[in-house]
């Protein structure tokens, strides 16, 4: 007679064989973040309980890359994720009080890439903006300043409907993302499950286009959208299917300029699909300059908003990040010999920083056009050239070379660097942005209290109970 015996063991990683625990786990974690977020400021511990949320949810999705579940369980755990992020307050970032003045700046009539909230906005508005922003042009393209204007018509400068719009604008973004990254990892001949789990559901995603609303949601899913339907139509030169990818790029860069990255990489593999060589690498270059040119015009034109945003581009740049590194040797020169030079040097390395990415953007665009790379592995390559070598560095940014990354890279030890990366810099950023001064040890102990919880979540993982085989 055989009999089934239960063990307990302490096995080197969780168990693989029910993922749905990890699941639910992430979903709690998720619940916590948002309760946590809501009564921060009556409740002492719900700062830690928020910052205890947020790393359940790297925790599990972290296991979950050990396990091997499909495309669609996959999908449907983001849904789940998402549930609790959709109501809860604005996460890791206050970005969208910036889009909320800037939506009444070009509501009233005025240019957001050239009045700044502090001169165009009420006061009340101005008031939930960031100090470093409130004075500062919205730095944004002329199809997210149209998009700001309408909410702001719809809402009547309601703060609360206008976070729900921002945030169904970021589901739209997010949703395009989800259909395009398979796609993506189909071209580049890699796992779509292994692209989902490292890309979409990554807790990055979670945390910046869902919980922080960010306008990247829709650049993103312009961009990479874009790149799927105009890669899918060069195989048999379907012209129309190209050009509306080509469009849908442009609008994506008309949102942040950086998507336009991908119009290189779609020119050069129209460039390969008609004979290569330079003569037609610098021909497809040319048409996607006069695509990039002509959507931007008409974006511009259409929405009213004018063409000041290019003289808004160099925004972001003026907060110095400590997160990038161009502007590291900066801040070891100002504590050394003091601000004026620091701020010389980081001048000085931000110029270098742009000539490394344009050089290593020849490089990247020469290999993929003699077929060393392919185009996503080109994307991804280029992205996170602008992403380490740029000016400025959010966590969210990350997403940028992440996504088109986890569509390319095989398993492996890139793989697994990005996917720590990307846990790292998911936690670098308190739940609820904002100023502790004078709130240090409160955010200690939050991280504490939250770090205990999550290590013994970890634990109970660990040693959840196997039926041994009969």
């Amino acid at each position: 007679m055989q009999t089934s015996t239960v063990t307990y063991r302490r096995p080197t990683a969780v168990i693989t064989e029910s993922p749905d625990l990890l699941r639910w786990t992430g979903f709690g974690g998720a619940v916590l973040l948002t309760a946590g977020a809501w009564a921060t400021r009556t409740v002492p511990v719900a700062l830690a309980a928020a910052i205890a949320g947020a790393g359940l949810v790297v925790l599990t999705w972290a296991l979950l890359g050990r396990t091997r579940p499909d495309a669609s369980w996959l999908r449907r755990t983001l849904a789940l994720w998402c549930g609790p992020l959709l109501v809860a307050p604005p996460l890791f970032s206050a970005d969208v009080f910036s889009y909320l003045a800037q939506g009444e700046v070009a509501a009233r009539g005025l240019d957001p890439n050239v009045v700044s909230p502090a001169a165009g906005a009420s006061a009340e508005a101005v008031a939930r903006v960031g100090v470093y922003w409130r004075d500062t042009p919205s730095p944004y393209g002329p199809l997210f300043s149209t998009v700001e204007r309408a909410i702001a018509q719809v809402t009547g400068g309601d703060p609360v409907a206008g976070i729900v719009l921002y945030r169904l604008a970021a589901v739209l973004g997010l949703l395009l993302v989800v259909w395009a990254v398979p796609r993506l990892a189909a071209f580049a001949g890699t796992s779509a499950r292994t692209a989902l789990w490292l890309g979409v559901l990554n807790p990055l995603v979670l945390w910046h286009l869902i919980g922080g609303v960010h306008n990247d949601a829709l650049m993103l899913g312009l961009m990479l959208s874009g790149t799927v339907i105009a890669l899918h139509a060069l195989p048999e030169l379907r012209w129309w299917q190209f050009t509306a990818g080509v469009v849908l790029i442009g609008l994506g860069a008309q949102v942040k300029l950086p998507a336009l990255v991908a119009l290189a990489v779609v020119g050069t593999a129209l460039a390969r699909r008609l004979g290569g060589g330079w003569t037609r690498f610098a021909g497809a270059g040319l048409g996607m300059v006069a695509a990039a040119v002509g959507v931007s015009v008409v974006t511009s034109l259409a929405g009213g908003s004018g063409f000041g945003w290019v003289q808004a581009l160099s925004t972001p740049s003026k907060v110095n990040s400590w997160m990038a590194p161009t502007n590291w040797p900066g801040f070891l020169a100002g504590a050394v010999f003091g601000p004026e030079s620091g701020q010389a040097m980081i001048s000085s390395a931000r110029v270098a920083g742009l000539v490394l990415i344009l050089c290593g953007i020849a490089v990247v665009l020469r290999r993929q056009l003699l077929g060393g790379v392919s185009e996503v592995t080109a994307l991804g390559m280029m992205m996170s050239l602008i992403v380490v070598l740029g000016p400025v560095i959010q966590p969210w940014y990350l997403l940028w070379a992440v996504l088109p990354l986890a569509a390319c890279l095989p398993e492996g030890p890139w793989r697994t660097r990005v996917a720590g990366l990307a846990g790292v810099f998911a936690l670098l950023v308190p739940p609820l942005a904002g100023n502790f001064t004078g709130r240090v040890m409160e955010l200690v102990l939050a991280y504490a209290l939250g770090i205990a919880l999550v290590g013994c979540a970890y634990f109970v993982l660990r040693r959840v109970s196997v039926v041994a085989p009969s």
